[in-house]
C-alpha cells in the first residue's frame, strides 16, 4: 500500500490504520519471540481491531466499543460473505482471547493461541488490503 499523508480523505486514514495494525502485528511478533504471551495476545487482536476499522474508514464509518466494531464488521463484512466466515469466527476467539489474557488474574497464555491470533491478524491484513485496493481501484 502507499504512504499516506495527513489530507484527511477516507483513503488516507484507511492507511494510517492498515500502519498501526502492520505496527501491532509487529510489536506482537516481538512479543512473541520474548515469550511475552499475554502482550502478543493483545497486540496481534489490535492489528485485527485497526484492520477492520480500517475497512470502515472507507465507509465513512466509525464506532467507539469494541463490540460494534466486532458487531458491525459482522454484519456488513462476514455475514455478506465479502469476508469468509471461518475468519469472522477466528476474530471474534481472537478478542475473547485478548480480553482474557488482558483481564484475567490467573489466565496461561501459551505460544500456540499466541501464534495463531498473530496467524489471523497476517491473513487479515492481507485480505483486508486486497480488499481497500480493489475499491480504491488500485
Amino acid at each position: 500500500m502507499e504512504q499516506f499523508n495527513d489530507s484527511g480523505s477516507k483513503k488516507d486514514l484507511m492507511l494510517y490504520r492498515i500502519k498501526t495494525a502492520k505496527d501491532n502485528l509487529a510489536e506482537a511478533r516481538i512479543l512473541l519471540s520474548e515469550k511475552l504471551y499475554k502482550g502478543a495476545n493483545n497486540r496481534a487482536y489490535y492489528a485485527i481491531f485497526h484492520t477492520i476499522n480500517a475497512i470502515f474508514a472507507l465507509d465513512g464509518k466509525s464506532y467507539k466499543r469494541h463490540k460494534d466494531v466486532l458487531g458491525n464488521f459482522n454484519k456488513d463484512y462476514i455475514k455478506t460473505n465479502i469476508f469468509p466466515r471461518e475468519l469472522g469466527s477466528r476474530i471474534v476467539a481472537a478478542e475473547e482471547i485478548r480480553h482474557t489474557s488482558d483481564y484475567d488474574d490467573f489466565y496461561i497464555a501459551t505460544r500456540d493461541e499466541a501464534q495463531e491470533l498473530i496467524d489471523t491478524a497476517e491473513e487479515f491484513i492481507l485480505l483486508a488490503e486486497k480488499h481497500c485496493n480493489s475499491r480504491l481501484n488500485i
